[in-house]
């Protein structure tokens, strides 16, 4: 599945959850970051990716936090979009 329509569904897919953000629910939406160690075993992955050091589970691993930052970028991008609206979905 291709990056671009793999979005285009989550987005499609998310659409009804978003409607349920709140003000607040979608400022804090926005606010969230990666804990330290969290970004800290992202960049040890990601390093590995590009050095071609990365084993089959580490690159399941590492695929499976990106679906997860994809998903938390389309909610962070649907809540940017609800706030910039005056709070209406």
């Amino acid at each position: 599945m291709s990056p671009s329509f793999e979005s285009t569904v989550l987005d499609e897919v998310l659409e009804p959850v978003t409607r349920c953000f709140t003000p607040d629910v979608a400022r804090q939406i926005v606010a969230l970051r990666a804990a330290t160690t969290l970004q800290v075993r992202l960049d040890e992955l990601a390093k590995k990716a590009n050095d071609g050091e990365m084993t089959g589970e580490e690159r399941e691993q590492y695929e499976a936090y990106v679906e997860a930052i994809d998903l938390i970028s389309i909610l962070q991008a649907k809540a940017r979009k609800m706030l910039a609206n005056g709070g209406k979905s």
